[in-house]
């Protein structure tokens, strides 16, 4: 399985978030920061866990249960812009783009940043 193609949810996106701030950290780390941050109980997040590894994101390493992501956060990251773009907006990056311009006012910093990134990509 090519675990950068992995599809996961937003609840196996909220454990791969703490390993990506934290670093490789135990499962019980792990449901003590999501018990505080989202309420989830400690069977949710063992849950959530194995449902990670089974998909390849997460490999376990003993001992104490350690977890270690297999998936960098730009790959999940991709995954999901690449799916809004094409479920919400007919593949089109550009239609994207102006929706996300569009939503709010930018200062002239703020263009001329994005007017240097897309100089960037010719």
């Amino acid at each position: 399985m090519n675990n950068e193609n992995t599809k996961l949810f937003d609840s196996e996106i909220k454990i791969m978030e703490v390993l990506w701030r934290e670093g490789d950290v135990t499962a019980k780390y792990i449901a003590e920061v999501l018990a505080r941050e989202v309420g989830w109980n400690k069977n949710t997040t063992y849950t959530l866990i194995k449902r990670c590894i089974g998909k390849g994101a997460i490999e376990r390493i003993e001992p104490n249960f350690i977890c270690h992501p297999l998936i960098p956060r730009e790959a999940v990251q991709n995954a999901e812009t690449d799916e809004l773009i094409n479920r919400l907006y007919g593949g089109s990056a550009d239609m994207l783009f102006a929706a996300l311009l569009g939503r709010r006012g930018l200062s002239e910093e703020q263009i001329e940043k994005l007017r240097r990134m897309v100089d960037d990509l010719k």
